[in-house]
């Protein structure tokens, strides 16, 4: 026998398994990415196989990278007595948050064998002052 709650009975327990179910199909289709960093930049690689350079929007606003772009994929293979064809199709989207001593002025990227490498190079640190020679008076 399946037990009900006060609040509306079978359906909430129903759908529950289901309510995050969108953002784990979301995580599921983002790209995979590392990242990495040293004194001089930081460096994220994502994982876009298959996707054209054309395809692909990188932009930085408010402490944020963010790649977007759509991959597009067909494929086709004719035998004698079969034929095969399958698309892929899809957008995504994967967010950076920067740390406070990126550079999001000077960020490069580039595309080699279906991975983009992005670099963000740190600023400067500030207030480091100069130094003041002391003279002979």
């Amino acid at each position: 026998m399946v037990e009900s709650n006060q609040n509306g009975g079978l359906w909430p327990q129903f759908y529950a398994p289901f309510r995050n179910l969108g953002h784990r199909i979301a995580d599921w289709l983002s790209p995979a990415s590392d990242a990495s960093s040293d004194e001089a930049a930081y460096r994220i690689s994502v994982e876009l196989p298959g996707v054209s350079e054309s395809d692909i929007s990188l932009t930085a606003e408010a402490g944020v990278l963010s790649v977007t772009g759509e991959k597009t994929a067909t494929r086709e293979d004719k035998g004698d007595t079969w034929y095969f064809t399958e698309r892929q199709y899809g957008a995504f989207r994967r967010s950076f948050r920067l740390p406070p001593d990126a550079d999001d002025s000077r960020i490069e990227a580039r595309m080699k064998d279906g991975v983009l490498e992005i670099t963000v190079p740190r600023k400067a640190p500030e207030g480091g002052g100069r130094k003041i020679e002391v003279k002979r008076a």
